[in-house]
């Protein structure tokens, strides 16, 4: 019994260079019920997330060797984790950077514990609900999809098309082209997104939300200054074109 719990305990990999943080956070995530990695520079951060897989990351972004930006870049491409990038107060360039490059979600230094470990909970949440979803549907494959006109987003392998053609997401993205896709023609308010897709029982920053849209609108859409698949409402939010 204990040995199949401590397989299921989640693995949280934690990168700052300031170590006072880093045992603040190893003491929090283990009294929570998870296991955790260190790192305290952003080499070492690389190394150790792509041999060990840890289920979600705490990324500092002032980082020795490597910076926290590049190191969600180089770890983006091969995991598809949730990364929760750390950032000191105001640095709004590098909280949408860091949204640009993959990130799912920043919490602002210095930050709460009870908030910081909301955020995690939602972020492992909503990754758990997603694999669950695609496992126990026990429908056809083709009954799991979900076609708006050139769009077409399959469910049991997160894999979404564009004129048949593959356009890679990340989960975070993915779920929020599911979620406007599965209501088409309907707008929906970055507050909504937020609480549905995010899993947020406050209202976080929306601004989370529209980067996370332009990011989508880049690898689904020609030309992003003209969308024809995901369209913004001005001053209500967005939508998928039904077709």
């Amino acid at each position: 019994m204990d040995e199949t719990l401590a397989q299921d305990k989640k693995t949280i990999l934690i990168v700052d260079d300031e170590q006072h943080i880093v045992d603040i956070l190893v003491y929090n995530l283990e009294k929570e019920g998870y296991n955790t990695l260190q790192a305290n520079d952003g080499l070492t951060a690389v190394d150790i997330a792509l041999n060990q897989k840890p289920d979600l990351i705490l990324l500092d972004i002032m980082l020795p060797k490597m910076d926290g930006l590049a190191v969600c870049k180089r770890i983006r491409h091969t995991l598809n984790v949730p990364i929760l990038m750390l950032t000191a107060k105001d640095e709004e360039i590098d909280k949408i950077l860091g949204l640009e490059l993959g990130a799912d979600d920043y919490v602002t230094k210095p930050f709460s514990v009870r908030e910081l470990m909301a955020r995690i909970k939602a972020n492992l949440r909503k990754v758990e609900v997603s694999a669950n979803s695609s496992v126990n549907t026990g429908r056809e494959d083709n009954t799991n999809k979900i076609v708006v006109g050139d769009l077409t987003l399959d469910l049991d392998k997160f894999e979404v098309r564009v004129k048949d053609e593959v356009v890679d997401l990340t989960l975070r993205e993915f779920e929020v082209l599911k979620y406007l896709a599965n209501q088409p023609g309907q707008v929906i308010t970055r507050e909504i997104l937020l609480e549905k897709v995010w899993g947020y029982e406050y209202y976080g920053d929306i601004r989370t939300v529209d980067v996370t849209v332009r990011r989508i609108r880049e690898k689904i859409e020609k030309d992003t200054s003209n969308p024809k698949i995901l369209i913004t409402k001005r001053g209500v939010g967005y939508y998928i074109a039904s077709k």
